[in-house]
């Protein structure tokens, strides 16, 4: 009897192995759905719309390019941002509001828990339905999949039969049960109140500025741009981690307003690298201000993994992140200020002016992408130490773990088993994929690599590659200047440097904005690689 029980446990957890490989790919594919089909939307409006009357008319590449752009976060442009008319700017606002993290983890968080309470309940399992680890699409903390059939010693979970015999109440359970139901509710609630919450403080902050102060008022009016447009554009742009600005100069033209640079700064850090921290103080002000729902909130800080929010860490790792955020931003200041400081790029700027611009600039490094210096007249070392910053996932922390915390060769063992050897196989690491591009690209653009080599240089497509695969939106530009042929009608213009390339180059540049999305359905890729 005990050996038929072992065999039935075995074959359960068999099925909910199963059945965590299909979630997961059936994740992937929403996602990717959801993207595309938001760029087709967003490029099919932007077509519709017309461009400002003065401006020309993009090409449907072009459109789609930024559509695509808008909906994956990532500010890579191929044109102008000042073409755009009114009605076109508040498409692409739309586009990076439900493309951003916030607002697709949340989607998906509620997605994901809709699907697994549907599964297991069609299965007749009395587990709670929502326990399992998420992945999230622009996260570092790695999907867990691990069965709940499993406690924490290792040992099999008992069945309701034995749960009785072993005096388990299961009303206990069920209670239990629904304490989780209703966390996550709360936990919805926090979020949905987060995002409203911190994207209008922010619009009324950048509004009453610039209503106040003229002369950011004036470049507004100059480039014939509406207040209101222009505010909940930038900060939508900026809380998304977009990096998109109704301007063609970016926030190059705002570089000697500081106080709207420090206003945009919290944007930044609120939105991405420092939301798991911002979450689980939220979570612990509401539940400390409203006793109706301590008890939920305490429940949410302090049963993470069994919640299944990847953006809502332990509180270890939260503090270890907000340490790793700041020293990164400390590093990048040091680096600027010592190697920028008296350069062509921070020319005009007084040295109060310059620390606030270098702060924004180390800020922006990490997935937001507003820029307020011309990155191609910097030295190489800056560009390569911001190619390392787009590079690493935003709630990368260095964090101290015991041996706890480690799974076991056994355990590493049955995971990829569970997984699939083959699959496990033939996925490359995300520095292979990235390999890969950067050859494409130059095998796409060969002709311009050797008749514009100032321009067209390695760096510069690694920087623009990593930029859009970290959805960024940093890029050296083009510059006629390089150029060592002259050529009589090449005109600078305000865009990326994929402006430049072929169409083919933009096609896969594209790949790599979408690749970048949903690098966390890859996080783990390369394990049958043993570099020795």
């Amino acid at each position: 009897m005990q050996h038929f029980h072992a065999s039935c446990l075995k074959l359960a957890c068999l099925k909910r192995s199963i059945y965590h490989q299909r979630l997961s790919f059936f994740l992937f594919w929403i996602e990717l759905c959801y993207y595309v089909l938001l760029s087709v939307i967003g490029f099919w409006f932007l077509k519709v719309l017309k461009a400002r009357p003065e401006s020309f008319r993009p090409r449907n590449i072009d459109l789609f390019f930024t559509s695509v752009s808008a909906a994956t976060v990532s500010s890579m442009s191929t044109v102008e941002m000042e073409v755009f008319s009114n009605s076109q700017l508040v498409i692409i606002t739309i586009l990076m509001f439900i493309g951003g993290e916030v607002f697709t983890s949340m989607a998906g968080f509620f997605l994901r828990n809709s699907k697994s309470k549907e599964v297991r309940h069609n299965d007749g399992e009395n587990v709670a339905p929502d326990r399992v680890r998420s992945t999230s699409s622009n996260s570092s903390y790695p999907g867990d999949f691990t069965s709940k059939e499993i406690n924490e010693a290792g040992e099999m979970r008992k069945p309701d039969s034995e749960n009785k015999e072993s005096g388990e109440d299961p009303h206990h359970r069920n209670n239990s049960d629904g304490q989780h139901l209703q966390s996550m509710k709360f936990l919805g609630f926090v979020v949905l109140w987060y995002l409203l919450v911190v994207n209008g403080l922010g619009i009324a902050l950048v509004s009453l500025y610039l209503s106040l102060v003229s002369s950011a008022r004036e470049v507004l009016k100059r480039k014939g741009l509406k207040l209101f447009t222009f505010s909940v554009f930038t900060t939508v742009s900026t809380f998304a981690n977009c990096g998109f600005v109704p301007t063609n100069e970016n926030m190059m033209v705002f570089s000697k307003n500081s106080l709207l640079l420090l206003i945009l700064i919290p944007q930044v850090l609120l939105g991405n690298t420092l939301f798991p921290p911002c979450l689980r103080f939220s979570i612990w002000v509401v539940g400390k201000l409203v006793k109706k729902v301590e008890s939920n909130s305490k429940y949410l800080l302090e049963n993470t993994k069994e919640i299944g929010y990847s953006h809502l860490l332990p509180r270890r790792h939260s503090s270890f992140l907000v340490v790793t955020v700041f020293g990164f931003i400390v590093v990048q200041i040091l680096m600027f200020c010592l190697m920028e400081w008296n350069s062509e790029a921070v020319t005009g700027l007084n040295p109060s002016e310059k620390i606030v611009g270098l702060l924004f600039q180390s800020v922006n490094s990490r997935y937001a992408g507003e820029t307020i210096i011309d990155l191609s007249i910097i030295s190489p070392a800056i560009l390569v130490l911001l190619v390392v910053m787009m590079y690493l996932p935003p709630y990368t922390s260095f964090i101290l773990m015991n041996e706890q915390q480690y799974p076991s060769s056994s355990e590493t063992s049955k995971e990829i088993n569970t997984r699939g050897k083959i699959v496990e196989s033939i996925i490359l690491s995300q520095l292979s994929y990235l390999a890969i591009f950067v050859i494409l690209i130059c095998i796409s653009e060969r002709r311009k690599l050797k008749d514009d080599p100032l321009n067209f240089n390695v760096l510069n497509i690694v920087v623009e590659v990593v930029s859009a695969y970290g959805n960024v939106g940093f890029t050296t530009g083009y510059s006629c200047k390089r150029r060592i042929k002259a050529v009589d009608d090449c005109v600078d213009k305000w865009y990326g440097f994929a402006g430049k390339w072929s169409d083919a180059g933009k096609i896969i540049l594209m790949g790599v904005m979408f690749f970048g999305r949903l690098k966390s359905f890859n996080i783990h890729g390369s394990k049958a690689w043993k570099l020795l």
